[in-house]
């Protein structure tokens, strides 16, 4: 498939999507949008990880506010139920792990484009900020979702309300992300993770993902329902048998994704 506003690449059963309008900052028009969608599930099909990331300075600076649509008349409940819900949706579901390599600004409907993987690696030099208010809206794109759970009630009111920077390293140390790295080997390092998730137990990291989804609604009691099913699952994997017979040989385990 041919994508305009972004660039797919596939190699080692690593999807990298590539958000590239550097010129705006790699905003989000439609049809950015939808290739996001389309690529999350074409890619998901494909490859063992999804990677996200962007061109230039910017990871994705949110909602293009210079699109040929007038401000005036977006309809935003509409666009927001069109065009952003399904894209989300399309990365919080997907098979397979997925991955924001964030290699710079985040703001508004984009921090939470990038929060929406399972795993996000920043690079120091990249922030978020929930832009919305200085515009007078709310965070949407999942933000009211998201960040609670991401950051805990206190730092997801205030980040909502005041709009501030959070630095790629004050999201790391609050838990907000999975890790903040140096500049100069940020390509290496996301790379590197998702060679391991590559290479990785796929049922498993599928069936971790769902049970981890599951557990913000469930009792005790029913999540370990959850893990009791999904685990049989597991179990029944050659990857299973493969990692317990590596543990055993004392080497390194080659999983093969079933």
């Amino acid at each position: 498939m041919q994508y305009d506003s972004i660039n797919v690449t596939l190699e080692h059963d690593i999807a990298v999507i590539t958000l590239n309008r550097p010129d705006v900052m790699n905003a989000l028009n439609a049809q950015m949008r939808a290739e996001i969608t389309n690529a999350v599930h074409e890619m998901g099909k494909k490859a063992r990880v999804v990677v996200l990331t962007g061109v230039g300075r910017a990871f994705c600076s949110g909602q293009d506010l210079g699109d040929s649509t007038a401000i005036s008349k977006i309809d935003l409940e509409r666009t927001l139920r069109d065009e952003y819900e399904p894209m989300l949706q399309s990365i919080v579901t997907c098979p397979v792990p997925t991955i924001t390599a964030l290699n710079g600004v985040a703001a508004g409907a984009g921090a939470n484009l990038a929060l929406a993987a399972d795993v996000v690696i920043a690079a120091k030099s990249a922030y978020f900020s929930q832009a919305f208010t200085k515009i007078g809206l709310m965070p949407d794109a999942g933000g009211t979702y998201i960040l609670p759970r991401a950051m805990g009630a206190a730092k997801a009111m205030g980040a909502a309300l005041f709009a501030d920077k959070i630095s790629a390293q004050q999201a790391d140390d609050w838990g907000m992300i999975w890790e903040a790295v140096d500049d100069t080997v940020f390509a290496d390092h996301w790379m590197a993770r998702a060679k391991h998730l590559a290479n990785g137990p796929t049922v498993a990291y599928a069936n971790i993902k769902q049970a981890l989804r599951q557990t913000w609604q469930n009792t005790l009691a029913q999540q370990l329902e959850v893990e009791a099913r999904l685990q049989k699952d597991c179990g029944n994997t050659r990857d299973f048998q493969e990692g317990v017979l590596a543990f055993l040989e004392k080497r390194h385990a080659k999983f093969e994704g079933r």
